[in-house]
């Protein structure tokens, strides 16, 4: 029913400005449209929409994840604008904050300003 439609992803914000700054200039995502309701991002042609809420309560896992050809590039590319990957604990994580996950994939996790917690892999 659903597996050939396409994915909208959602994550919600308390100051859309400080997201749509962090989303566009930081991460570099595509603005598509911003209204009283959302942020629009284009993700590689995956909607993300940035939800403009009163209060916000961030959840302590994944809320969005992006796929990565070169992790350590994209850690570092981080870095350089000032974002540092979280730590852990249990997580056997190198000096970059990355994970090698029992399937081979390479995980790292950082947050956008609201504290959502996003992800980075390479498989």
């Amino acid at each position: 029913m659903l597996g050939n439609q396409t994915l909208i992803a959602f994550v919600a914000t308390a100051n859309s400005e400080r997201s749509r700054t962090f989303y566009q200039r930081t991460l570099g995502l595509q603005l598509v449209s911003d209204d009283a309701f959302a942020l629009v991002f284009d993700a590689n042609g995956t909607m993300i929409r940035v939800q403009k809420v009163g209060a916000f309560q961030p959840q302590p896992f994944t809320a969005l994840g992006f796929r990565v050809d070169d992790i350590h590039a994209v850690v570092a590319a981080l870095k350089l604008k000032q974002i540092d990957c979280e730590r852990f604990p249990g997580m056997d994580q190198d000096a970059q904050g990355i994970w090698a996950s029992p399937s081979g994939a390479r995980i790292a996790w950082f947050k956008d300003p609201d504290g959502n917690v996003l992800s980075i892999t390479e498989f």
